[in-house]
């Protein structure tokens, strides 16, 4: 009897399983239709940009270990020329990009740190890494009222069961953590509680990047080679982009948040747009054998700038897909890159423990 009931539950499940694949066929099917021409067919007569030719501005250095991170100051204010970078020599820097000066070294308590972010206000920075805890610094306030004196620890948001991939500002007020636990969350900072929890991905969360026009959503990219939409109200997924064939390192919106870039292993970048709900276009060239580490936008969005596993930034034209710059000088991996939010800058970090500004 119970073998009977057994094969009866299998059948079923078979069942909606072959219904499910009819569905997505469908889906498919209809969105195909939908898509009567490419973005490469419709950027047919735009003029093709010149080579892009920049230069290595700045070198800092000072980091004493692999740079994993890096992030400019999300301000057009006079924070905008700072950033902050993570380092597994267990060192959180605040440098001012033009200068090259330090402006902090916080040491951290875990040295395996993999993310850090700088707020819009300039008060807050953030770092996490292997120890599953968000640190977020307040640079307002020290220990002691020396010149020399150290940044006092603000709070350590602890919630997540795997490592800590990525962290972005929403304010002072609130942070956003995505994670090996194949999670992203939403924080109180004040309270220090986690307000919402984002589950959907079916592998490790990567990256994630906010909405720069819509501040009630964000994207996520995965090791289970998708990038997910989510409302930050809802704390649901409300879009899921496939095309990628493995794990996605980075994504990055597109400066006017219609659109996405996504930075994956395959050795390709990939354009989605949110309203078409499919990939635009795709960056990759038969000599590119490596794997994305991180992505960025020009400020006007033509410009898609990657860095990889060998040690270059390949710049690509938006429109065209198009390579039309490499950016050699780092000496290893290029882990992480920034664009400063007035557009007159780009950072990248690396391996090599130091970090360029190219322009």
């Amino acid at each position: 009897m119970a073998s009977s009931s057994q094969q009866d539950f299998a059948e079923r499940i078979a069942a909606a399983r072959r219904e499910a694949d009819q569905l997505k066929e469908k889906i498919r099917q209809q969105r195909e239709q939908t898509a009567d021409s490419t973005l490469k067919q419709e950027a047919a007569d735009v003029e093709s940009l010149p080579r892009i030719t920049m230069k290595a501005r700045r070198h800092l250095r000072g980091h004493l270990a692999k740079i994993y991170a890096m992030h400019f100051c999300p301000t057009t204010g006079p924070d905008a020329r700072h950033l902050v970078s993570a380092s597994q020599d267990g060192k959180l820097i605040v440098w001012d990009a033009y200068t090259t000066n330090k402006v902090h070294a916080i040491p951290l308590r875990s040295s395996w740190v993999m993310t850090c972010a700088y707020a819009p206000s300039g008060n807050l920075v953030a770092c996490g890494g292997l120890d599953n805890i968000c640190s977020v610094y307040n640079l307002r306030q020290k220990e002691g009222g020396s010149a020399g004196a150290t940044i006092k620890g603000a709070r350590e948001l602890s919630a997540h069961s795997g490592y800590l991939s990525c962290c972005r500002f929403l304010s002072d007020r609130q942070i956003v953590t995505s994670s090996g636990d194949m999670t992203c969350m939403l924080w109180d900072l004040e309270a220090g509680v986690r307000i919402t929890e984002f589950s959907d991905h079916t592998g490790d969360v990567m990256s994630l990047s906010l909405g720069p026009t819509n501040p009630n959503v964000f994207v996520s990219g995965a090791c289970d080679a998708t990038a997910k939409l989510w409302d930050i109200r809802s704390g649901k997924a409300t879009q899921t982009f496939v095309g990628h064939e493995s794990d996605i390192n980075a994504v990055q919106f597109f400066p006017n948040g219609d659109a996405f870039a996504t930075g994956s292993d395959d050795a390709s970048c990939r354009l989605f747009d949110l309203r078409a709900d499919r990939e635009l276009n795709s960056y990759m060239n038969d000599s590119i054998l490596c794997g994305i580490t991180s992505v960025g936008f020009s400020i006007s969005g033509r410009l898609l700038i990657g860095g990889y596993d060998d040690w270059t930034c390949n710049v690509w034209d938006t429109l065209k897909g198009e390579r039309v710059g490499v950016l050699t000088g780092h000496e290893n991996r290029v882990s992480c890159l920034g664009v400063s939010a007035d557009g007159m800058a780009l950072c990248t970090g690396s391996w090599d423990s130091s970090l360029r500004i190219w322009a």
